[in-house]
């Protein structure tokens, strides 16, 4: 697995495309964000950027980044090579993906600390931990489900799309209106739930145990997002 992460983080770092879809742009956006914090804070809250911040991160550099990534390999033969190999096929893809999602943790760390030294700290860090771990988790199972569907990183830039704008409308709206109506329809959405617990995270005023309960639909997204990909993905090119 370890080797395979190694070769995969070179090729990222190769890669110009990749390096700015997967970096420089979502961190732009976050740094955007953090510099007008008292204006969007206006807007939601703090917990609202945080927020913002999370998905942009999980959605453009981690989301997207795995499916082109999968794509890719797929497509030159690379992952039916990986595949006659003595490693199995949950290392070949940890493997794979090890790279982009250590990469989203590390901006997801220095953007939200640069957030908590310019405005103010969060209420619950461990919560806001478990929080972000569960977007990501999230996100991962969604991309593998996605690059079942996707034939190309050329097709990637269409297949992320409906996920990618989704998820990241869903916590703007969230974020914004907040839960108080149409709770169930927003806490269902992917992302939906995941903005609320880290707006609380952030925010507090809220009890941890009722903001855990708001993991469940997160999870609920992890374990579809599984299932589909148990079903859907593909180790060669489409004939």
């Amino acid at each position: 697995m370890f080797p395979i992460a190694a070769s995969e983080l070179i090729q990222i770092f190769r890669n110009r495309l990749v390096l700015i879809t997967s970096l420089i742009i979502p961190v732009a956006v976050c740094v955007f964000f953090v510099r007008q914090h008292e204006t969007f804070a206006a807007i939601g809250s703090l917990g609202y950027i945080a927020a913002i911040v999370m998905f942009t991160v999980a959605a453009f550099g981690l989301y997207a980044t795995a499916v082109t990534t999968l794509a890719s390999r797929r497509q030159n033969l690379f992952l039916k090579r990986l595949r006659s190999t003595a490693t199995g096929d949950a290392s070949i893809l940890a493997g794979l993906l090890l790279p982009v999602t250590v990469l989203a943790l590390v901006q997801v760390a220095a953007i939200l600390t640069a957030l908590a030294v310019v405005a103010s700290e969060p209420a619950n860090v461990v919560l806001l931990v478990v929080a972000a771990l569960a977007t990501l988790t999230m996100m991962i199972g969604l991309a593998l489900a996605t690059a079942g569907l996707t034939n190309s990183p050329e097709h990637a830039q269409v297949t992320t799309l409906p996920v990618t704008l989704g998820v990241v409308a869903v916590a703007s709206w969230v974020g914004v209106s907040g839960t108080e109506d149409l709770t169930l329809l927003k806490r269902l959405l992917p992302g939906g739930s995941a903005t609320e617990l880290i707006m609380n995270a952030w925010n507090g005023g809220v009890a941890v145990t009722d903001s855990l309960l708001l993991l469940a639909p997160t999870l609920g997204w992890v374990v579809i997002a599984t299932a589909l990909a148990t079903r859907l993905f593909r180790w060669e090119p489409r004939r």
